[in-house]
């Protein structure tokens, strides 16, 4: 039976589940989580192999996380959309999610829009079921949000308890193409792990600070050395002013320390040695609007200056 195999873009507004539901299919924490909005500010790439089953071909889907589609009001912003914008190209199938705990409004119609020019098949994922109180309520949902496009399929599911993500795959697989694989059996992602590093302590500040300080810091790893029982890494955290670099460094170092400590965890699970793992606080007035620094710390625009810098390594499933 051939193989099938195809690039599949996940769509949609801020907090609908993207994240959630990428690290689900492909089994691994790749994307980091956090209940901010626009948690997401590049698109990251998991890899599922999928076995042939009964009359069924198995296939490599590659899926692609993306930001948040939003209206920009900042460098970042526009960046970010721009990572939306080309994940969709050449892709073969999109995912548009949507929220069903929440109203459909206009957050949801720029991306449903964007869908649409697209012209590439969709498929409707209506997610968070788990937390419908009311399940009398879903069915005229389904009915109302099928006249809006012509989805190839309308899949309720809930990526946080894994519900409906079986149906999800075998679907995505009958549309996509017949093909060779693009990645090699067993890769993850093309995300190198240093970059993984910069967001595993970017999420920690999310989950550690409140109200702007998440959205105006930045996180860029300046060392990264790989040796047998350990991994050395140095990072900088970037944030526009002194106030929150003291918030960021905290009382006597100690929010810096817990930020660095739960990364620590986190990396040392991820690339199986111990860890020894300094940060750095700098301010950098007004980066999100930077437009140079936002493209000089882009983790692709980084990778092809690192010249034997080590953090090239790339994210394989475990064997064995």
């Amino acid at each position: 039976m051939s193989l099938h195999s195809g690039f599949v873009c996940i769509l949609g507004r801020p907090n609908v589940g993207k994240s959630t539901l990428l690290n689900a299919l492909v089994g691994e924490k790749l994307a980091i989580i956090s209940p901010k909005p626009q948690t997401t500010r590049n698109r990251i790439l998991g890899i599922i192999e999928v076995p042939a089953k009964d009359d069924m071909p198995g296939a490599q889907v590659v899926l692609i996380d993306t930001p948040g589609v939003h209206k920009p009001d900042s460098s970042l912003g526009r960046k970010m959309m721009v990572e939306v914008r080309e994940a969709m190209e050449g892709c073969d199938l999109v995912l548009l999610m949507t929220d069903v705990t929440q109203k459909h409004d206009r957050k949801d119609e720029f991306a449903l829009q964007m869908a649409r020019e697209a012209g590439t098949p969709a498929f409707l994922l209506l997610n968070k079921i788990d937390l419908l109180s009311q399940k009398d309520r879903l069915l005229p949902m389904i009915d109302q949000l099928r006249q809006l496009h012509d989805f190839r399929e309308v899949i309720p599911l809930s990526a946080r308890k894994a519900h409906g993500l079986d149906i999800l795959l075998d679907a995505v697989v009958r549309n996509l193409p017949e093909g060779a694989r693009y990645f090699p059996e067993g890769q993850l992602t093309d995300q190198p792990v240093r970059f993984m590093v910069a967001e595993i302590i970017r999420e920690q500040v999310l989950l550690e600070t409140r109200q702007e300080l998440p959205y105006a810091t930045t996180v860029v790893v300046e060392q990264f050395e790989e040796k047998k029982t350990l991994t050395k890494i140095a990072a900088t955290l970037y944030c526009e002013r002194e106030a929150q670099k003291k918030i960021l460094i905290g009382k006597q170092g100690q929010m810096l320390k817990k930020i660095g400590s739960a990364a620590r965890a986190q990396i040392e699970r991820m690339v199986g040695t111990k860890v020894f793992l300094e940060l750095f606080v700098k301010v950098m007035p007004g980066w999100r609007d930077s437009k140079t620094f936002i493209e000089e710390t882009d983790w692709r625009r980084q990778l092809e200056q690192l010249t034997g810098a080590g953090g090239g390594s790339r994210i394989n499933r475990p064997t064995g």
